[in-house]
C-alpha cells in the first residue's frame, strides 16, 4: 500500500534515511523553471545534515548540466550534488571504447559527451563500430519509425544508451528520449548497454552508498521507482510527473501494478 505524504510532507519520514537519490527533471524542475517547494525541501535536508544526490538521466557530463541549472537559478550548494547518466557512460566509454568508431544518434547539443574522442565519430553509419545514443535527431524527434529504418541493417552492432528514459515533459510539451530509440533497437534484436536509472551503475558511481538507508525520489516508474526496487531502496513517486494522467484516471495502486513497481510513498509535488 502506497502512503500519500501530501499532508505530512517529506519531513515526516526524512529522519528514517541516511541518503536520498532525488531526480532532477520532473521533481526539482520541469525543464523551464525550478519548483520552489522542492528547492525548500533540499534546504531543509541540508539543515538536518542529510546527504542527497541529484541523480539525473541527462545524457551529458556533469558540468554542462550544472551550467544549465545555474542559468535556471539553482544555488551552487545544490548543483554540487548533481550526478548524470552521461557521466557514468563517459567513464565507461573512456575505459572500453575510446579507440572505437561510433555513430552518434542524438541532437548536436549532446556533443560535449564525446568531446574527448570526437575524432572517432563516424559520419557514415556503415563505417561505425557501435552506436552512441543520447537522444533523437532534431529533425526526427517524434518519428520512431525513422530509427527503425535507420538501424534495421545494423542490429549486429552494440548500442550505448546514455538516457534510459522513454519520455520527459518539458513544461507542457512531452518529448521522446534516448530510451525510446534504444527500445526500438532492442525490439529489432539489437543489444543495448544502458547508463542511468534504473541500472545500478549510475547509483554506485555517484556516491558511497554502502550500508545506508536510502530513499529514491522521482516521477518515473520505469526509471526512478524501478531503480529503487532493483536496489532494495524505498521509493517516493512524484505523481504530478510523467504518470500524472494515468494516476488521475486509474489510481496509484493500479498503475504501480501495471508497471510492476513498488511505490512506498507518493506526493503530488516534492514538499517538506
Amino acid at each position: 500500500m502506497t502512503k500519500n505524504l501530501d499532508s505530512e510532507g517529506l519531513q515526516s519520514i526524512a529522519e528514517n534515511y541516511d541518503l536520498f537519490y532525488i531526480d532532477l527533471w520532473g521533481v526539482i524542475h520541469n525543464g523551464i523553471k525550478l519548483h520552489e517547494g522542492a528547492i525548500f525541501t533540499l534546504k531543509k535536508l541540508l539543515e538536518i545534515n542529510k546527504n542527497f544526490v541529484l541523480l539525473t538521466n541527462a545524457p551529458r557530463p556533469i558540468q554542462p548540466v550544472k551550467e544549465f541549472l545555474k542559468k535556471m537559478g539553482l544555488d551552487e550548494k545544490f548543483r554540487d550534488k548533481v550526478f548524470t547518466s552521461g557521466e557514468a557512460a563517459l567513464n565507461y566509454l573512456k575505459k572500453f571504447y575510446s579507440l572505437k568508431r561510433f555513430y552518434h544518434i542524438g541532437p548536436p547539443r549532446d556533443f560535449d559527451l564525446f568531446n574527448d574522442f570526437r575524432s572517432n565519430k563516424s559520419k557514415e553509419i556503415d563505417k561505425c563500430q557501435y552506436f552512441l545514443c543520447t537522444g533523437l535527431f532534431d529533425d526526427y524527434d517524434q518519428d520512431l519509425n525513422y530509427y527503425k529504418n535507420l538501424l534495421e541493417n545494423h542490429i549486429g552492432k552494440k548500442m550505448i544508451c546514455t538516457n534510459p528514459d522513454l519520455i520527459v515533459d518539458k513544461g507542457n510539451r512531452r518529448e521522446l528520449c534516448a530510451g525510446s530509440v534504444a527500445m526500438v533497437f532492442e525490439k529489432m534484436g539489437g543489444e543495448v548497454v544502458y547508463f542511468g536509472k534504473p541500472y545500478p551503475e549510475v547509483y554506485n558511481q555517484s556516491i558511497d552508498n554502502k550500508d545506508k538507508k536510502i530513499l529514491s525520489i522521482g516521477d518515473n516508474l520505469n526509471t526512478d521507482i524501478k531503480g529503487a526496487n532493483l536496489l532494495n531502496y524505498d521509493s517516493l513517486l512524484i505523481s504530478n510527473g510523467v504518470h500524472k494522467d494515468e494516476i488521475r484516471d486509474n489510481g496509484i495502486e493500479k498503475i504501480s501494478k501495471q508497471y510492476e513497481s513498488i511505490v512506498n510513498f507518493m506526493q503530488s509535488d516534492l514538499i517538506w
